[in-house]
């Protein structure tokens, strides 16, 4: 396989008040030990291990935090892990990146606190990507994750022909994709409110969502137009894929997850 893509890693702090960090006693969540070890390290691990990328960045605002890691810091001075400044958002985080390393297409963005993350969804997400699209994002419908984690709580966006939650795995393509990333600054102010999200699709948009008449499919055409981008989606099989760490139950479940194995896999 060749390592020609590039991977980024969002690993910047939530703020001074995130409850998570401050019962771990932590700066960053990026570092919250997962079964022994700091969450970033996993999924910097997870991406090396892949064969599909030739540069990973992390972003953090203060290096030295990560590079107090060893293993971080080895693969650091080997020159297979490259820090970048984050911005002050996830977002920003990402055209700034852009904007420090040239070629960076395919760009996939992950965040440091997907501990669960696997080659297998990786490779999924880039195999089935249509070709010709600008960016995809990895979705896990909610059958899937209700069917193997019944107690998993998660956020869904509602379609007419889907109902599914994110899976931090954003794979764009091309130089079009700077424009889905601009979107994506409303995307995080209204990532808990649907009703707002819709919103920046337009007032038919919102009212088919609100009676249950829009499709992913059209939304995504919608957004489309909006962006200059031709945007796709990949439902991942995986229901782990959807599993991040924003709360305490969330690390307990991770940790039961990596210490059993999957449930779709007992």
């Amino acid at each position: 396989m060749n390592a020609a893509a590039t991977a980024l890693i969002l690993a910047g702090s939530r703020g001074e008040n995130d409850p998570l960090c401050a019962a771990r006693n932590v700066s960053h969540k990026a570092l919250i030990p997962v079964c022994g070890m700091p969450m970033v390290a996993r999924v910097i691990g997870t991406l090396a291990d892949s064969g599909r990328f030739s540069r990973i960045l992390v972003a953090i605002e203060r290096p030295e935090l990560i590079l107090a890691v060893p293993d971080i810091a080895r693969r650091v001075a080997q020159r297979e892990v490259q820090i970048v400044e984050a911005a002050n958002s996830p977002s920003r985080s990402v055209l700034a990146a852009l904007d420090e390393v040239a070629g960076a297409w395919p760009l996939l963005v992950t965040t440091a606190d997907h501990p669960l993350l696997t080659r297998e969804m990786i490779d999924y997400l880039f195999d089935e990507a249509e070709k010709d699209t600008d960016a995809v994002a990895g979705i896990v419908e909610e059958a899937v994750l209700s069917a193997a984690y019944p107690e998993s709580k998660r956020t869904y966006l509602r379609f007419s022909d889907i109902r599914f939650s994110g899976a931090n795995l954003f794979l764009l393509r091309t130089e079009k994709s700077a424009g889905i990333v601009a979107f994506w600054r409303t995307v995080e102010r209204n990532r808990k409110r649907p009703l707002r999200l819709m919103s920046a699709l337009g007032p038919v948009e919102v009212l088919r969502f609100v009676t249950g008449r829009l499709s992913l499919e059209a939304a995504l055409r919608r957004l489309g137009r909006q962006t200059g981008a031709r945007l796709g989606v990949v439902r991942l099989p995986f229901a782990e894929a959807a599993i991040d760490v924003d709360r305490l139950a969330d690390l307990d479940q991770v940790e039961r997850i990596l210490t059993q194995g999957p449930a779709n896999r007992k």
